[in-house]
């Protein structure tokens, strides 16, 4: 029977998993497998530095090749895992090729939800996921040029930043009353659509009913009765988690591969980590699937914990970041409609901060340009801190003070 360690994906959960793996000691040999061209390599700076062409793709690079070879990793790049034979413990690539596996690491991650309906797989419609994608975005980022981003999200939002830096004619299109509305309070939506005003970006809500017209390429993006004459179009309307390679095997899904809070899958020999995953936060009290790097990182390290045999559950404060422009998004912790909101901080000074507090209790914080209100907001959201509202608007209380 082999005691071989199988990673299925080569991004942020794969690397973190190796690292710990062999910080940690454990010796078994380590099959990475990735269906792109690259090792691991960061996706958040695509839709920011590296699409605005600041950043070369080595500098993308989690870790260098030869971390791999002191690692002493086998990396399979271009390659698909199309079957997971849990009976057999092996894995199936699209070649034929079986791998046998003593302990399997789901990283699967996630992909792009694609439009649907006519036209929408016309030349100038695209998606950003991947290192692929900015390469085929890239030659039609030119002055001038016409661009229409549906979905006002984080990457939306910084696609349509780079771009009006870049001196395109940018028009973004949501479903939504507001941008950023899955993931925002109100007070961040706002300003953030005033940003983008101001910077020459034409923001429209809710735009529900959008088609696609052209002939032989796209030539603009009909939205309800107005028509946007358009050269290329990005579509930023959210992720799918890859989860279908674990749901045809028999592993319980559900929004994602379910896992415990040491990222073990239903079959004991199988974890999971990453966007494609659906796991227990005890600090939010519920069952989250989370599209982040620090849930990536953090959840990786524990399944390397427990197949290292020394198991450190998983029990971290959400956070995310967005890059718009000279302006940095942190938010941490879970808001919901009903939180109290508490600004601290004044928005025309673009650096305030906005906590939401549940029964008086600090659950999440939402900063522009504020890092001590991010990092000690993190830590009360973490401490389950009660605060009185007038202490946390007070800016002449050191956020030290709150801790």
């Amino acid at each position: 029977m082999s005691d071989r360690i199988v990673i299925v994906g080569a991004g942020q959960a794969a690397a973190q998993a190796v690292q710990t793996l062999r910080a940690e000691n454990v010796a078994a040999p380590i099959t990475m497998i990735g269906d792109e061209a690259y090792l691991p390599y960061q996706r958040p700076p695509l839709s920011k530095k590296f699409l605005a062409g600041e950043l070369e793709a080595e500098r993308l690079l989690i870790r260098p090749v030869e971390f791999y070879k002191e690692a002493a990793v086998e990396i399979r790049l271009g390659q698909k895992v199309v079957a997971l034979d849990r009976k057999a413990k092996a894995v199936r690539l699209g070649s034929g090729e079986v791998i046998p596996y003593g302990k399997l690491l789901l990283a699967t991650g996630s992909r792009v939800r694609r439009l649907g309906g006519p036209n929408a797989e016309l030349p100038g419609v695209f998606y950003l996921r991947d290192i692929a994608d900015v390469d085929a975005i890239r030659p039609h980022f030119k002055p001038g040029a016409r661009l229409t981003v549906i979905g006002g999200g984080y990457v939306g939002l910084e696609v349509a930043a780079v771009a009006a830096k870049s001196g395109l004619e940018v028009t973004v299109l949501e479903i939504a009353d507001r941008v950023l509305a899955r993931v925002a309070s109100p007070e961040i939506s706002s300003f953030f659509e005033a940003e983008h005003k101001k910077a020459g970006v034409a923001i429209r809500t809710r735009c529900g009913a959008v088609s696609i017209e052209g002939k032989g390429k796209l030539e603009a993006v009909r939205a309800g009765d107005d028509r946007i004459n358009a050269d290329l179009l990005i579509v930023g309307i959210g992720i799918l988690p890859n989860m279908e390679l674990a749901a045809d095997a028999g592993l319980a899904c559900d929004n994602g591969i379910l896992v415990d809070e040491n990222a073990r899958t239903s079959d004991p020999d199988i974890l999971a980590a990453g966007d494609c995953t659906t796991h227990p936060n005890p600090l939010m009290n519920r069952r989250l699937r989370l599209e982040s790097v620090q849930n990536a990182i953090d959840q990786a390290k524990a399944a390397a914990h427990a197949m290292a045999g020394r198991p450190r559950p998983y029990a971290e404060v959400p956070w995310f970041w967005s890059d718009q422009y000279d302006l940095k998004l942190q938010s941490a912790g879970l808001s919901e409609p009903g939180d109290a909101r508490v600004l601290r901080g004044e928005m025309s000074a673009r650096k305030f901060a906005v906590f939401h507090l549940r029964d008086g209790v600090v659950v999440a914080v939402e900063c522009v340009n504020a890092a001590p209100e991010y990092m000690i907001g993190r830590q009360l959201i973490a401490k389950k801190a009660r605060i009185a509202p007038e202490r946390l608007a007070d800016v002449n209380t050191p956020m030290k003070a709150l801790i």
